[in-house]
């Protein structure tokens, strides 16, 4: 143990002695930790931000929708209508807890010298609470009479009411926009609100979301939005209705194709996940050099200190502590950059996701993988240089100059 203390104390005064050098030797593994770090730490808390996200929408949600790429075969009678909601919410009513026609209009609705583009999507009266983490702040959410009475109402977000009125509270206003190609006035029942993610950035431009019932955003659509009971698996429930439908229907058993929710959230994730780890890969890279730059440092230390392990062996230090003391320094210069490495990465990282706008997530896992993975480096690098300084000769070691 006292040997290992006085070799650690030997490599921290080398490094000092040579701190400029010593810093450039690190300076390859602290990019390339703080670069895994950062990627890794963006890629969780994107996956994150995007679980979350899609869990907003309702476990157990499914899409049914006509298959699209049979649509020269598809007669106008296979597409779903306002009955067949009804027929399908009677046969599957302990089944499901939520099915309406996905279905909606975008309209530009103006005030004054104002104007908003907004996406009317059709709803069931118990959308938001089924299938969404939104928060009504003003008025009221949806009921079942406003649904069934096919009444002529709304709910927007308030990104809408400060854009439109310029301010947040305006239930029981009026506007008026295009709904299945006919000119329709909605009075404003709620204002909901909902967090702000990455995804809101996507393709909105300055789109924005309300809500109408379903029974009045059109009476004939491709696709059948639907939540199956928590209780119950969502995937063979929704195989059951598909196979209803088709029956129902008198359709080819190709006519309809279901997606889950969870399919599409594996997709996603899959797809991220393989970005992460191409993009680490290529981080990784440097951490590579970084070594190959440690090794190349050491194997000039050992030729500046030949004479000084000529001393030491003449005084009866053993091949193995002039190992030792080598690659002791290996393993400092490594493993430090390692650490302001993951410092770094750290700071990056929370940097980028709150640029992003995601949840941010920490790696345990990977900090602890990169930091490893540093002194690893130290002592795979360190080896060659280190052994290299050990087998030395004495007597040619004290004769060089």
């Amino acid at each position: 143990m006292g040997l290992i203390l006085e070799n650690f104390k030997m490599a921290l005064s080398s490094i000092k002695a040579n701190k400029m050098r010593s810093f450039l030797t690190m300076l390859g593994i602290i990019i390339g930790i703080a670069s895994v770090i950062t990627i890794t730490s963006v890629g969780e808390s994107t996956k994150a931000t995007m679980n979350k996200f899609i869990s907003g929408f309702g476990k157990n949600r499914v899409m049914l929708y006509v298959n699209y790429e049979e649509e020269n075969q598809i007669d106008d009678n296979k597409y779903f209508t306002l009955e067949d909601v009804d027929y399908i919410k009677g046969k599957f009513k302990n089944q499901l807890a939520y099915i309406s026609l996905s279905n909606g209009s975008v309209s530009t609705i103006k005030r004054g010298i104002k104007e908003q583009k907004v996406n009317f999507m059709g709803a069931d009266y118990n959308y938001i609470k089924e299938l969404s983490t939104y928060k009504i702040i003003y008025g009221r959410d949806f009921q079942e009479n406003d649904v069934i009475g096919r009444k002529k109402v709304t709910i927007v977000n308030r990104e809408f009411a400060q854009a439109l009125f310029g301010r947040e509270d305006i239930v029981g206003e009026e506007i008026t926009g295009t709904i299945d190609g006919e000119t329709t006035t909605l009075k404003i029942i709620g204002v909901y609100n909902k967090e702000k993610t990455i995804f809101d950035s996507i393709g909105g431009g300055n789109q924005t979301d309300a809500y109408i019932p379903y029974t009045i955003a059109g009476s004939s659509t491709g696709y059948l939005d639907m939540k199956v009971a928590e209780n119950l698996n969502s995937v063979t429930e929704s195989n059951k209705i598909k196979e209803f439908v088709t029956r129902y229907k008198q359709a080819d058993p190709s006519t309809y194709k279901i997606q889950t929710l969870e399919e599409q959230a594996g997709m996603i994730n899959q797809m991220l996940t393989m970005l992460s780890l191409g993009l680490g890969a290529i981080a990784a890279i440097s951490l590579v050099v970084g070594g190959i730059g440690i090794m190349n440092i050491m194997l000039v230390s050992v030729t500046e200190r030949t004479k000084e392990i000529g001393i030491r062996k003449s005084l009866g230090a053993r091949k193995k502590d002039i190992l030792l003391q080598f690659l002791i320094e290996s393993i400092i210069l490594s493993g430090a950059g390692g650490i302001i490495g993951t410092l770094i990465g750290l700071g990056l990282s929370n940097i980028a996701t709150k640029f992003m706008n995601v949840d941010s997530t920490i790696s345990v896992n990977a900090i602890i993988t990169a930091v490893v993975f540093s002194f690893g480096v130290g002592i795979f690098f360190g080896i060659f240089p280190a052994n290299k300084a050990s087998n030395l000769d004495p007597i040619d070691a004290l004769r060089y100059e």
